[in-house]
């Protein structure tokens, strides 16, 4: 099989699998190179993919689709990221998943006093018509 992962802005990952485990809105499943075709929400968690070369590795995503298509497993999500070491990974989605988060937090408060502004801005158009 061959596992793709892809973010909105790059693919982070393409490469031959033997198996991959992912968790989706209704519990944890396996693909395996032979398993039908198939299509499931992923929940945010852990993926765990076997490269050939052996040993496994994983990447902490959230959410997201999985589509398994033949001998291809494409997985689309906004966020995740890859490491071999669950303590190193464990590390990373701290790291970057709060600095997503803080950057979101603040792009949601710059549009709510854009939001504030423009109601603002219209209700006094309108006292200026009467």
């Amino acid at each position: 099989m061959r596992l793709r992962l892809v973010l909105p802005t790059a693919v982070l990952a393409d490469t031959p699998v033997g198996k991959v485990t992912a968790s989706g809105l209704h519990g944890s499943f396996t693909l395996l190179p032979r398993h039908v075709d198939f299509l499931a929400a992923l929940v945010p968690g852990l993926l765990a993919y076997e490269p050939p070369e052996g040993g496994e590795r994983f990447a902490a995503i959230d959410g997201g689709l999985l589509v398994k298509y033949g001998s291809d497993v494409l997985i689309s999500t906004r966020r995740a990221v890859v490491g071999a070491d669950l303590g190193h990974l464990r590390h990373m989605v701290d790291t970057e998943f709060r600095a997503l988060g803080e950057r979101e937090r603040v792009a949601r408060g710059v549009m709510a006093r854009l939001e504030a502004d423009f109601i603002r801005r219209f209700l006094d158009l309108g006292e200026r018509r009467v």
